[in-house]
This record gives structure tokens, sequence and C-alpha cells, in this order.
């Protein structure tokens, strides 16, 4: 009899639990409602865009994604057998994938950081938008340089993005992450653009780098209020 571990790891398993999950999500996200941050996002947001969210918060990222041409999007997802089911869930509803992660401990190659960098510069080239979580790998809430130097190189701007549901189950994990649950209150909250110059030097990175993990904390925090009807502003 097969192993429950090359059971969890064969393909067909993989592909099943995908299919589910993206049955699942567009449960989530048909049976609630939506609020919209900046009312207008989707007629001034700058095509094809950088999307970046916190790990975590961004199973409901495919959604952002509109049925018009222009709106193309591909995903990037790690090569992790954990990836491979999100892959698998993200391609069900619609959304490229290309395959890799960053590292901070030398392992960017092997992680297969420097291929994905050079897909999603010919993905962006290409008239898609993509969508990426900015975190440090394993440390939450600290944006890495990767978002900030996909945004030099190619010249296209970062949009941070924050979803929450008003019904959620939250894991005491490193990334908190959100389990979305349906017939909820959506909050779908971004930024203004984030332009980075190609010939910014370090400083100038930093700064953009600071300033996207700040945004990233507003539109999180912000997509929450909305979703749990807290704050000033919370409809």
């Amino acid at each position: 009899m097969p192993s429950f571990k090359r059971i969890v790891r064969s393909s067909a398993f993989q592909g099943a639990v995908g299919a589910v999950g993206a049955w699942y999500l567009r449960l989530v996200w048909h049976t609630s409602s939506k609020t919209y941050e900046p009312a207008t996002i989707y007629d001034t947001v700058q095509i094809p865009a950088i999307l970046a969210m916190w790990h975590g918060q961004h199973f409901l990222t495919p959604f952002i994604k509109r049925g018009e041409a222009k709106h193309r999007a591909k995903v990037l997802i790690s090569r992790h057998r954990d990836g491979e089911v999100n892959a698998r869930a993200a391609e069900n509803l619609g959304i490229g994938t290309i395959r890799g992660s960053g590292a901070h401990n030398g392992e960017f190659n092997r992680k297969g950081g420097a291929a994905a960098f050079s897909e999603m510069i010919d993905a962006l080239k290409d008239g898609y938008s993509v969508a990426l979580t900015a975190d440090v790998p394993k440390v939450s809430r600290v944006a890495g340089m990767g978002v900030v130097k996909l945004a030099q190189h190619s010249g296209r701007p970062i949009y941070a993005v924050a979803i929450a549901t008003s019904r959620r189950i939250e894991l005491d994990n490193w990334d908190r992450t959100a389990i979305n649950l349906p017939c909820s209150r959506v909050g779908l909250v971004a930024c203004d653009a984030i332009y980075v110059a190609r010939d910014a030097d370090d400083a100038a990175l930093e700064a953009a780098r600071q300033r996207l993990e700040s945004e990233l904390n507003r539109v999180t925090a912000r997509a929450y209020e909305i979703a749990d009807r807290t704050g000033s502003k919370a409809s």
C-alpha cells in the first residue's frame, strides 16, 4: 500500500486538493459582499502592475483579477509541495503561475528565485500583472527587496493590496494566516502606485522598500476595518 506521504505528494492528490480549494474560494467570494477602496481602483490602475500583499492574507488574491482581457495576471508561488496545491488552485481560478521564491539564507537559486524573477519581468513585458507576497521568507510583515527590484527592472508600478473577510479563522503561525469563510463582508484595499526609478541607488531602493512595507500595513489594517466595521471610515 502506498505510504501516506507518497499519496500526498502525488500529482493526482495535489490536483484534487487544488480543485477543491478553488471551489471553496469561489464559494467564499461569491457569497460575500464587497467594498473596494478606492472605489475607482479598476479605472485608475496602471496595467500591467505588480500587486504585493502580505503572506497569509493572500488566498483571495485571484479574485482581484477581472474578466476583461486587459486584466491578465500571473502569481508567484513557491516550488515547495504546499505551493503545488496553491498553484493548482490558482490555475483552476484562471490565474497563470510562476514557480519560485526568494530566500535570505543563500538558497535563492535553488528555490528558483533567479528564474522566477526573469519570468516575472517577461510576464510584465507581455502585459500580465504579477502578484506576489512581499514578506522576507519566514519573517512576517517585513517587506523584502524583491518586489522593489522587480519594479525597478520592469518599470511597472507596485500596488500594495489587502483583502480581509469579516468571518475568518486566524492561525497562530509565522504569517498569521487568515482562513477566509463564506458569507462575509470583504474589504479590498489598494494603495496609490509606487514607482521605482531604474537608476535608483541603494538609499532610494531602501526608501521604496520602507514605503511598500508601510503601505502594506496601512491597507491591511484598513481592509480589516472595513470587514469588521471598525474605525471611523468603516462602512
